[in-house]
C-alpha cells in the first residue's frame, strides 16, 4: 500500500512573525523555515504504518519554491522513501494545492493520503477536505488515532463534544491532529541517507493544473495591542466599570 504525505514549508513555530511595513504580507527574509508541525505528525504516522507492515511505500510531496526540497529531505530523514516537489513561485492557495495533489494522486495511485489538518501560517484547514471532494474519496479529519486493516481504516477524531470514531473505506484522506503521535527526531545517519533518496521535480504545467490565485490579499496587519488591565476594589466597583466603561451590562 502506498501512502502519500503532503508537507508544507512554513515559518518555524518558534519564530515571532513580523508584518511587512507596507502591509502586503509577512516578512520571511532571513527567517528560519521548517516543516509544518501537523504535517510532521502525518509523516510520522505514515512511517509507523510502514514499520507495522501496513504500508509498503511512503511518498512525501511538497509544492512551492526550490527551498521546499529541504522540507522533503526532512520528511525522508524521518522515514519517507522518496519525495516529489511541484516547483512554483506562485502564491499557492488551498484549492490550487488540492488540485496539484489530485493530479499526483492520479499519477501515483496511493491507497491513503495523510496530511496535517492545517498549516500554521494561513490556518486555512481546507486542503484535505478539498482534495477528498475533488477525488470523491471518503475523509476523516482531525485524527487522534488511526488503525488500518485490510481495505478499511478506523479513525478516532476529535470533535467539540469529545471523540468520534469513524470507519472509512480505502482509498481515503486522513488529516492529523496534534494528539495523533509524537514525531521522532531525524538522526544524523538518517539525514545523510535522505540525501541519497530520490527526489523528483515537476512543474504545475506538467500536471495540467492552473495554480493562479483565486483570492487577493488586500492588507495584512498585526492584531491591536491589548490594553493593560486594572484592579478593582470590590464587587460594586467591578459592576460600575462593566456598566459604564466596558458597557457590557
Amino acid at each position: 500500500m502506498k501512502v502519500l504525505v503532503p508537507v508544507k514549508r512554513v515559518v518555524d513555530y518558534n519564530v515571532k512573525v513580523r508584518v511587512k511595513s507596507d502591509g502586503t504580507g509577512v516578512d520571511i527574509a532571513n527567517v528560519k523555515m521548517s516543516m509544518n508541525p501537523f504535517d510532521e505528525i502525518a509523516v510520522e504516522e505514515a512511517v509507523r504504518l510502514k514499520e507495522g507492515g501496513v504500508a509498503t511505500e511512503v511518498i512525501a510531496v511538497s509544492a512551492g519554491v526550490l527551498g521546499c526540497q529541504e522540507t522533503l529531505r526532512t520528511a525522508m530523514a524521518i522515514g519517507a522513501d522518496r519525495g516529489i516537489l511541484v516547483e512554483t513561485d506562485a502564491e499557492l492557495q488551498p484549492l490550487a494545492v488540492a488540485k496539484l495533489l489530485k493530479a499526483l494522486v492520479e499519477k501515483e495511485q496511493p491507497q491513503l493520503v495523510i496530511l496535517g489538518k492545517q498549516a500554521i501560517d494561513d490556518d486555512a484547514n481546507q486542503t484535505g477536505q478539498m482534495l477528498a471532494a475533488l477525488l470523491g474519496w471518503p475523509q476523516a479529519t482531525f485524527a487522534s488515532k488511526v488503525v488500518v486493516a485490510g481495505d478499511k481504516a478506523t479513525v478516532t477524531r476529535e470533535v467539540d463534544g469529545g471523540l468520534e470514531t469513524l470507519e472509512i473505506s480505502l482509498p481515503a484522506i486522513i488529516t492529523t491532529d496534534l494528539r495523533l503521535n509524537e514525531p521522532r527526531y531525524a538522526t544524523l545517519p538518517n539525514i545523510m541517507k535522505a540525501k541519497k533518496k530520490p527526489l523528483d521535480n515537476v512543474k504545475p504545467d506538467e500536471l495540467g493544473v492552473d495554480v493562479a490565485p483565486r483570492l487577493k490579499t488586500l492588507k495584512v496587519s498585526e492584531p491591536p495591542k491589548r490594553q493593560a488591565g486594572v484592579k478593582v476594589a470590590d464587587v460594586a466597583d467591578l459592576v460600575e466599570k462593566l456598566k459604564n466603561e466596558a458597557k457590557v451590562i
